[in-house]
C-alpha cells in the first residue's frame, strides 16, 4: 500500500540506511515534471558519512540519491545503500 506525505513535512528528516548510518538531512526533493513521481532526494550529508566525501567531489555541499533508494519514511527516511549510486 502506497502512503502519502506532505512534502514541506519531509524537509529536514533524518535520513539513515538500513544499517543504521546516518547519511544527513533532507534539504529538498526532485519530482519529474512529466509524470510528477519523484526522481530523486537532496541531502545535506552529515560530515561523517560516505556521502559527505561524494559531496566533495562533486563540488558543492549537498547530495543527490534517487528516489528508488527510499524504502520507508516515518519519523526518518531509509534508505537501502545498495540502490544510492
Amino acid at each position: 500500500m502506497v502512503k502519502y506525505a506532505i512534502a514541506k513535512q519531509l524537509a529536514g528528516k533524518r535520513v539513515i540506511t538500513t544499517d543504521g548510518e546516518e547519511l544527513g538531512r533532507v534539504v529538498d526533493l526532485y519530482v519529474n515534471e512529466l509524470t510528477g513521481k519523484l526522481d530523486g532526494v537532496l541531502i545535506e550529508p552529515n560530515p561523517d558519512s560516505a556521502l559527505a566525501v561524494r559531496a566533495k567531489k562533486e563540488g558543492g555541499g549537498l547530495v543527490t540519491i534517487p528516489y528508488a533508494s527510499v524504502l520507508d519514511v516515518k519519523d526518518v527516511m531509509v534508505v537501502d545503500r545498495r540502490n544510492l549510486g
